[in-house]
């Protein structure tokens, strides 16, 4: 019983630790659900790499960049998001996910850093 005891505090601790520097991406992945570019104004970085549908990749200022994916928003029709794969390394992260605007799915990538437990946006590829 003691030993049960001391495992779960072993794993709540892990749990606890691993969740320490978890940059928070629910609202990444709920503004991109919503097809709602300006919720992402706040969590965009001073530049942001940018490729939109298989175009150049460009580095946009943040708020350039919230215009582009409103753009893109707007133009599609998005009918859901879904997070594929995420991970999260100490001070920066990525998600990978799937959008459908249009009646098709996109790939979308999206590279972070950490900063106060927020996910800070440094590139977007919609492909």
């Amino acid at each position: 019983n003691g030993m049960k005891r001391f495992m779960l505090s072993v794993a709540l601790s892990c749990l606890y630790l691993a969740n320490i520097n978890a940059a928070d991406i629910k609202a990444i992945s709920g503004a991109f659900s919503k097809g709602n570019a300006a919720a992402l104004s706040s969590l965009m970085d001073k530049e942001v790499d940018m490729a939109l549908q298989g175009g150049t990749s460009k580095v946009r200022s943040g708020s350039d960049a919230v215009k582009d994916l409103e753009s893109f928003f707007k133009s599609g029709n998005i009918s859901g998001f879904q997070v594929i794969h995420h991970a999260d390394k100490k001070d920066r992260g990525f998600i990978v996910g799937k959008i459908n605007a249009n009646g098709k799915e996109y790939r979308v990538n999206i590279t972070y850093r950490t900063e106060n437990d927020k996910a800070i946006i440094q590139s977007i590829r919609i492909e």
